[in-house]
């Protein structure tokens, strides 16, 4: 998931004063602000649609923190009384406090966003107890055992090989002692081989009953979550007379029947309407999606964006997805893994105006769905990349001396000064657009075949695709991209895959999350088979940096992994894909980390970005009507989060 820029329309917005895209940073982390160009624009009934959209998105906010977590409620909501109500705020323990809040916001919970690790207080648990009673708070000792002691729930999601996936998994998707054999007998026994299944377990809690037996908390109104979703719901109907396309009419009121009745059948309905929706310029991403957290991949987490179509950025995906046929039919795989019809692939530039849920702080900046193949397959798929977040990475990169740093030379720099923005959105582009919509399953073979690896697998698949494309002459013809401009997007993914990325992982850990695994599977499993050192690493002055000495023999090597992992895909070939995300994916070369980290940290720079929202202004008329929505850019970040910690906290502390 990444993607694009719309350089003169955000240039346009806001030139009569300077933008400040730096709003914070801590940690690792740093939190930027957004533009939302042409918002002004619109119509004012597309103004109103995209505000009630966008508080729908926000009332289910503690679902995520509570699905990351069963203590995150309690813990998020005692820090936020100590941080308003305790006297001193400039004692230092209540300044390591406030970091530490800080962190909870951004990760919706107490453990890393992206490593999965449980992060621990600096503060002293001595400090926080006494801060708790003058502030007239109270956390029970299991909760603070949880927060101060390393080893109690240490990771919200475990993917390593030979243990139990749940049971070594903090996050709350599954409840107490519920196992990994257990769950993966109840889904096997309840999966749904219709021609149109149910994703059985999207949106729902398995639990064990006193008996031993198993069975699901569905998340509905009256259900889990139940206070939040009728909230959902209260603002999804007052969207419904403001949709503009009958299409997406359908596509709301199956969201809000979904939300109403957990029935998975109103889910694949709302897909369908939505993939259908072809005309609305306003669009919306809202319930339980991805299901990347999950320890066995089967259940969705709560996430929400709105946003709104940029016309002439658009034209540049739709050139990729108009043309969908042609890639699939010339890809490097087996003809008998290919689609012979390619059905339904829409591609659009977007403007974000409210990201929530899994999408913020941290946000991809590309999406295709749905996720069910047989939707894909029968009714296509929409593939969104969003050009306002890719430029706000943009502009608050300029000048860190990252390139200057890492990249092994100045043609090499001035390669990608010139072209990495445009083959990052490009390979975006391709990722999203057709390759996560193309190739197909075997006959028998399920979307759950690949087990605890699919994420990785399915990541590299649509990674390869694109990176194969990026530099076929086919986007020269279209007239997407010069002729070997390709070669900057490729330094960039090897130099990513082996070391770049590595700022992320702390010293002496494994590589956790997906999207990392799936860059490093690919780097790695490349450089390995570069026997004539097509790619290499070189040392100078006690540095290493990527050198490629032949960019077309990377490209088919490439083509070769595409291969190999569409087969490993089409067949369900679990054995496969574990050994290759084993060997290639999760092991960190110890002695190149520790050089890469020690580079890293004489820059200064942030390894992750994550985002405050435009605060939305309704203005009314003495009748209460709306006039006019206009977006205030001026909300800090701690001030924004205590905001909807305020507003959009509707979930018990327990649920």
């Amino acid at each position: 998931m990444v993607i694009a820029i719309a350089a003169m329309a955000l240039m346009a917005c806001q030139k009569e004063q300077k933008f400040e895209y730096t709003v914070d940073k801590f940690y690792d982390l740093e939190i930027l602000r957004y533009k939302v160009p042409e918002f002004d624009q619109l119509s004012l009934n597309q103004k109103i649609l995209v505000y009630y959209l966008s508080e729908a998105a926000l009332q289910g906010r503690d679902i995520l923190f509570d699905q990351n977590g069963r203590y995150n409620l309690r813990i998020r909501r005692a820090l936020e009384q100590v941080y308003v109500d305790y006297a001193d705020k400039s004692d230092p323990e209540f300044v390591l406090m406030e970091k530490y809040l800080k962190r909870v916001w951004f990760s919706n919970g107490i453990y890393h966003h992206y490593s999965a690790d449980k992060f621990l207080p600096e503060f002293s648990r001595e400090w926080f107890e006494a801060a708790l009673a003058q502030t007239n708070c109270t956390l029970d000792k299991e909760v603070l055992d949880v927060m101060f002691i390393p080893e109690l729930m240490a990771k919200k999601l475990n993917q390593a090989d030979g243990v139990d996936l749940i049971v070594t998994s903090a996050g709350n998707y599954y409840g107490e002692g519920v196992t990994q054999a257990e769950a993966e007998k109840w889904y096997a026994e309840h999966e749904d081989n219709s021609p149109e299944p149910l994703w059985i377990g999207l949106n729902s809690q398995l639990c064990k009953d006193e008996k031993g037996n198993i069975y699901e908390r569905t998340y509905k109104v009256g259900g889990l979550y139940g206070e939040a979703l009728e909230k959902v719901v209260y603002w999804l109907e007052k969207a419904l007379p403001y949709a503009e396309t009958e299409e997406q009419k359908t596509a709301i009121e199956h969201m809000i029947e979904l939300n109403k009745t957990g029935d998975l059948k109103a889910f694949n309905d709302y897909c369908i309407a939505w993939v259908k929706d072809l005309n609305s310029r306003i669009d919306f991403v809202n319930g339980f999606t991805e299901t990347y957290e999950d320890p066995l991949g089967v259940t969705g987490t709560w996430e929400s964006m709105v946003n709104f179509k940029d016309l002439e950025a658009t034209k540049r995906t739709t050139a990729i997805s108009d043309n969908a046929q042609w890639f699939e039919d010339h890809s490097t795989t087996d003809p008998k893994y290919k689609k012979e019809e390619v059905k339904g692939v829409t591609a659009k530039v977007i403007t974000a105006a409210i990201l929530a849920g899994d999408c913020y702080p941290a946000t991809p900046i590309g999406i295709n769905l749905p996720n069910a193949s047989w939707i894909r397959a029968n009714y296509g798929s929409k593939s969104v990349s969003i050009d306002n977040l890719s430029h706000a990475y943009s502009e608050a990169a300029k000048g860190n001396g990252f390139n200057e740093e890492f990249v092994i030379d100045e043609a090499t720099r001035q390669l990608m000064d010139k072209y990495g923005v445009i083959c990052s959105d490009l390979h975006t582009d391709l990722h999203e657009c057709v390759g996560h919509g193309s190739g197909k399953l075997m006959p028998g073979v399920s979307k759950t075949s690949l087990k605890e690896h699919a994420s990785t697998i399915e990541e590299a698949r649509a990674d390869l695709f694109g990176l194969y494309y990026l530099a076929d002459n086919k986007l020269v013809e279209l007239g997407l991209l010069p002729k070997d401009a390709y070669q900057a997007g490729y330094y960039q993914q090897m130099m990513n895959g082996l070391m770049t990325q590595l700022v992320r992982i702390e010293p002496g850990k494994d590589i956790e999350e997906s999207h990392m695994r799936d860059r490093a599977l690919i780097a790695n499993w490349v450089y390995e088979h570069a026997t004539n050192k097509e790619v290499e690493i070189i040392e100078r002055d006690g540095k290493s940096y990527l050198k490629v000495n032949d960019y077309e023999g990377l490209r088919r090597l490439y083509g070769e992994l595409l291969k190999e992992i569409q087969r490993i895909t089409s067949e369900g070939d679990y054995e496969a894909g574990k050994a290759l995300v084993e060997q290639y994916a999760v092991k960190v070369n110890q002695e190149l980390h520790q050089q890469i980290l020690e580079r890293y940290t004489k820059l200064d720079l942030a390894p992750y970005k994550g985002f405050v929202n435009p605060r939305y202004v309704v203005k009314q008329d003495q009748q209460g009507n709306i006039t006019d929505i206009t977006l205030d850019f001026t909300e800090g970040y701690v001030e924004q989060h205590l905001r909807y910690s305020r507003d959009y906290s509707n979930l018990p502390s327990v649920n």
